[in-house]
Order: C-alpha cells, then structure tokens, then sequence
C-alpha cells in the first residue's frame, strides 16, 4: 500500500485549519514543505507542546509529504520563543538531509499559511490561489504527527485541545473525537453551568462563538475558551449586522489604520478593509474597491481587535462582503496585486500588544498537556469535519465496533475523509448528520 492510501485511509485531514484531506494535499509536486508550528491563535498551547513532546513523529511525518511529493527540502517553521520546541526540533533532525529549522518572531498571525510560505520562501501565494503556486506544501505539526501514526496503521480517533479562560486549571487534552465540550470543561475545572458564560471554540481571534456545550470535539477543533457573556471580546463578535452598518455611517472616519495594519496587505495582495466600510456606510458597492482584495481576506480580525480605535468591526464587514461576492459567484483572480510592503518586519503586530488590546492578557497562561484518560464512555462523531462532502456511514444501529474501526467512508467520487470509531462500543444512532457509539448501550 503506498503513503498515500495510508494517508487516505486513515482519514487524516488538515488539524490546524480547516480539514483539508491531506491524502489529496499531498498528491503533488512541490519544491518545500513546511511544518506549521507557529501556534497562530493566541491562548492556544498545542503545537508548542506537541513540538517538544513529539518531535521524531513530526520529522517522521514531514519526511512522508517530503517523499511523497519530491521536495528536497523541509522547514518547521516555529516561534523562536519555544524554546523547548526548538531545542527538541533540533535534535530531531540532526541527520536528516534537507530538514531544518525557521524561527519566527512572536507576531500574530505568523501562523497564516500566507505568512509562513512568505517567511521561508520569500514568495507571496496569489489571491484564489495555493501554496503550491510558489512550490510550497503547509501542514500543521499535528497533521504530521497523524502522518506518522498513519504509516503505523492508526486512524485518526483523537484531538488534542486546549481548554482555558474562566477554568481552574488551563490544560491541554487529548480527548476522543466526538468528546462533548462540557467534559473538558469539566476536567479543567470550569464552571459547572452554561448560566452567564459563553464559549469561543478555536483561539480568540479567529475563533466563533458556541452556546452548545454538548457540542462534540472534531478533527479541527482545536480550543475551548470558557468566557463571561459580558466580556467585550464576545459583544464583538456577536453578529449584528444592521448595527455594525449605523455605526459604520456614524463613527468610521475613513483613518485607513484598519488597511495599514492587514497583515494580508502588507504582502501586496490588496485587501482593504477601510473601503469595505465605506461601501456599506455608503450603501454603495462601486466602493468596495477591487472585489479581489477582499477574498484575500484571512479573517485575522486584527483590524476589528485591534486597528479600529472606535471598536468598529472592519472584519465583519469584510466577511459580509466576502459572503456576498461568493453567492454572486465572482471568481478571484489569481493575481499579487503589489509588492510586499518594504518596512514588513516593523509592521507585524506583537501577539502581546493584542491580547492586551483584546482584554484577554489574564488568560494568557500555560495549558500543560495532559493526555490521561478522561474515561469518555459516550462520542457524537459528525459525518462533516472536513472540506468536501459528509462521510458516508458503513456501520448501522446495534453494531458493535472497536475503537479504530471505520464508520463512515468518503462519497465515491467525491472530496472527503475517512472516519473511525473513537471509543469502543455499541453504535446507538446513525443519521445523515453523525454516528453515536455508547459503552453503556
């Protein structure tokens, strides 16, 4: 069986993003691969810690995709920062040909894939475009790491994820997928009730926001950050469209900060958000600038959480406008529209100075990971935890399966992943949407 199919069916999918099949990833020809360790989100201590605890899988697996797709060379890129990482990276790859380090300033969001194939290649992946347009393949180190497991013959049945904010205890876990949030809530000591409290599931930035604490752990999940539902971060990003458009009229004076601090337009690739503003305040398209730009938006959220000195939501205005471009069915171009911005390095925004900004700075603290057992006896996988079409079950109400066992296949010929049983146990229901497996059943 060649990696590929190993790949493929150990239903391996993108950990750090949003579930790419990485059988279909590295089905290519590339000049570099790239290790993502950089740890974009702030408040999230994943990949760090995966870096110093597993360093041999993550070179074993960045050698795969190496071999996989002819690149002669490898880089983890990291924060210079982690310095454990970086010191159990460097012994991992002592011997390794072609293998090496790059280490990245503490800046958000060094870990945009856009960032990272800039800082090691110096070369800007165009608009509607890949990373392999400039040669390059990105895999988060956690995907690696499941590469690795993949050439052992074990599927993906688990997720590391950090939970923090209003816990005791900030951890990381390495749960069963399809674990229901509350219980790492739980088994970090956090509140016992949803009353005044409300989640963000990914870091702070990036992240959205979930009421459903029964909601279960997927492949991409990757934070669970319990906040006070009065806390500003979560008022910004609790949609509300009509609002965000009065005060877009009312309050934005135009001062362009919001598009002189995108980290996707100091690399030349035209996103604007000052004139996304514009145009909705102005109920006018014709000024929304290059439709091109904003599709090269990668939803940061540094204008909105940090650039706007109003408290202004530039980001939201750009995912409406996004949205809006896509079901009208625009295609971007592919295209850099300028040229990386000459004083880049003075630019980037210091991770520090945004969680300052973001009122979050008191939860930016260790999350040690802790891989003990959490005795999970009940998992609610869903069908659709990757980019493409829902899995297709293969198992049905009553059967008996083992942890590890297949339970939904990818649509033939279609875009999607494999997914495998979690817990060991009897499967309690099946619908188009998720598979049940309860021990107690």
């Amino acid at each position: 069986m060649d990696v590929v199919e190993m790949i493929r069916n150990a239903g391996v999918v993108g950990a750090g993003g949003a579930g790419f099949p990485t059988h279909v990833k590295v089905k290519c020809q590339a000049e570099v691969v790239i290790g993502n360790g950089a740890e974009c989100e702030p408040l999230l201590r994943i990949d760090q810690q995966l870096m110093e605890r597993y360093p041999n899988d993550i070179v074993r697996g960045l050698q795969a995709v190496m071999d996989m797709t002819g690149a002669k060379r490898g880089v983890i890129a990291l924060k210079e920062h982690y310095h454990g990482a970086v010191s159990a990276l460097e012994k991992a790859i002592q011997g390794k040909p072609g293998i090496s380090l790059h280490l990245m300033k503490g800046y958000y969001p060094a870990g945009d894939e856009q960032q990272i194939v800039y800082e090691v290649t110096g070369r800007v992946v165009p608009t509607g475009g890949l990373p392999l347009d400039v040669g390059a393949v990105v895999s988060n180190v956690n995907t690696l790491i499941n590469i690795a497991n993949a050439l052992d013959g074990k599927p993906v049945t688990d997720k590391y994820v950090t939970v923090s904010g209003e816990v005791a205890s900030p951890v990381t876990l390495k749960v069963p997928i399809g674990t229901p949030l509350r219980t790492l809530i739980a088994a970090a000591g956090g509140p016992a009730s949803e009353q005044g409290y409300t989640l963000i599931i990914g870091g702070p930035a990036m992240g959205y926001l979930c009421h459903d604490w029964d909601a279960p752990v997927t492949k991409t999940t990757g934070g669970v950050l319990v906040f006070p539902s009065s806390h500003r971060l979560i008022a910004l990003k609790t949609p509300n469209t009509e609002e965000e458009i009065r005060m877009a009229k009312a309050v934005c004076c135009q001062c362009n900060m919001c598009t002189l601090m995108c980290p996707r337009n100091a690399l030349g690739l035209g996103v604007e958000p000052h004139k996304a503003m514009r145009a909705a305040a102005m109920g006018q398209g014709a000024l929304l600038g290059d439709p091109n730009g904003v599709l090269s938006c990668c939803d940061c959220g540094i204008c909105t959480y940090y650039a706007c000195n109003f408290g202004l939501k530039p980001s939201r205005m750009m995912q409406n406008m996004k949205q809006g471009l896509m079901q009208a069915g625009y295609k971007p171009r592919k295209e850099v529209k300028g040229s990386p911005n000459a004083n880049l390095e003075i630019t980037r925004l210091p991770v520090k100075r945004l969680i300052s900004r973001m009122g979050v700075a008191n939860y930016d603290v260790p999350a040690p990971l802790d891989e003990r057992d959490l005795g999970v006896t009940k998992v609610t996988i869903p069908l659709k935890q990757h980019i493409g079409s829902p899995s297709v079950p293969v198992v049905s109400v009553g059967d008996r399966v083992e942890r590890g066992a297949l339970i939904a296949d990818i649509p033939e010929g279609r875009l999607g992943a494999r997914i495998h049983a979690s817990i060991s146990g009897n499967v309690v229901s099946v619908t188009d949407r998720e598979i049940v497996i309860s021990q107690s059943a």
